[in-house]
């Protein structure tokens, strides 16, 4: 980390965090913010569900909800970026504040409840993505839907043509109720209508599942079920979790969902029991805790054909990508791999 982006992050941290954000994000349109461009090499290169990747570390949903910032992010080093999530329709998400720094555990709790623009008018930014980087969008329902499986049917059919993948998104714990989506007969209508929407789009796209990393063997053994039977085409494990084991900043009974290194351990035992269930029939993205390569090594030895991160930029700055990204092909290296792909899943059994 250089000195001007270790002063820049001591600076944010004096605002509060949603203030904060703001202003990074608006630091990062305006051009203000150093990027490195594309990070890859012969062994980070690798595949998922048909996408090309240049290398396996992705920009995880969350960090730019609105698509307001696409064409640096595709300068920053990430192999592929999810924006998101979005509704149908516009919501203002729950009462500030909703976004808190856990700053002696590395995490960050965040009770937003999918607040966004929109479905119409993220697509309209969409639509002028720049070339050559691989886009997903975290989708959603409203809050006060009367047909919430409908709704990600709606952001799926708008902005759909825009995209290389879409994830639907049943386990953020800040929508009410919305959770109770990863039930085995509420999951297997929700998939089935979004599959088929897909099947009606000119251009068919992989189609992603969001869990949460707070479900029970039983529940994980539905979902898994339900993928094969669905053929999505990956499972991204995992949301935040409603858990406070272990905690010590002062704002760890803030309710709401946790992320970023508190929640490293319980999101990659949740992952690698996923791979053993879907006997690695199904891609899985790893998420959760992820701010190191070794971090990211874990996850992929665990089971993740890629890995995605947000809340460790929160702490360490987009120079965070490349360190992964150089220091994830060391360990590959170091380990006799000649590409990532032949890592996945060689540690499972460690997690299990």
């Amino acid at each position: 980390m250089s000195v001007l982006e270790r002063a820049a992050l001591l600076a944010l941290h004096r605002l509060d965090p949603e203030t904060a954000h703001g202003v990074a994000m608006k630091a990062l349109i305006s051009g203000l913010a150093p990027l490195p461009g594309p990070v890859t090499s012969p062994r980070l290169a690798t595949q998922i569900a048909g996408l090309h990747l240049p290398n396996p570390i992705g920009l995880a949903a969350g960090f730019d909800k609105n698509a307001q910032a696409l064409a640096p992010l595709a300068r920053a080093g990430f192999g592929f970026l999810e924006v998101g999530g979005v509704t149908p329709r516009p919501q203002q998400g729950n009462p500030r504040p909703r976004l808190f720094r856990l700053t002696a555990d590395r995490g960050v709790i965040n009770r937003f409840g999918l607040n966004n623009d929109g479905a119409a008018a993220v697509a309209e930014r969409l639509a002028h993505r720049p070339a050559g980087t691989i886009l997903g969008l975290n989708i959603g329902a409203n809050k006060d839907s009367a047909d919430r499986a409908q709704d990600y049917i709606d952001v799926l059919e708008t902005c759909g043509a825009h995209l290389d993948f879409a994830t639907v998104n049943v386990s953020s714990p800040n929508t009410e109720n919305l959770r109770n989506l990863q039930g085995r007969a509420a999951l297997w209508a929700l998939l089935a209508g979004v599959m088929d929407a897909r099947g009606r789009m000119p251009r068919p796209i992989p189609v992603f599942l969001k869990i949460a990393p707070d479900l029970t063997e039983a529940e994980l053994a539905d979902i898994a079920e339900v993928a094969l039977e669905s053929s999505i085409d990956g499972i991204i494990a995992t949301n935040t979790t409603t858990a406070r084991d272990g905690l010590h900043s002062r704002h760890r009974g803030e309710m709401g969902g946790l992320s970023g290194r508190p929640v490293f351990e319980r999101a990659t035992r949740i992952l690698a029991q996923m791979s053993r269930l879907t006997e690695s029939r199904v891609p899985l993205i790893g998420v959760g805790g992820i701010s190191s390569a070794e971090d990211a090594y874990a996850k992929i030895r665990a089971g993740a054909s890629a890995v995605q991160l947000y809340s460790a930029l929160v702490y360490e700055g987009l120079s965070l990508l490349p360190r992964i990204a150089q220091g994830l092909d060391a360990l590959l290296e170091r380990d006799g791999f000649t590409n990532v792909s032949e890592a996945v899943g060689t540690g499972r059994a460690e997690w299990l």
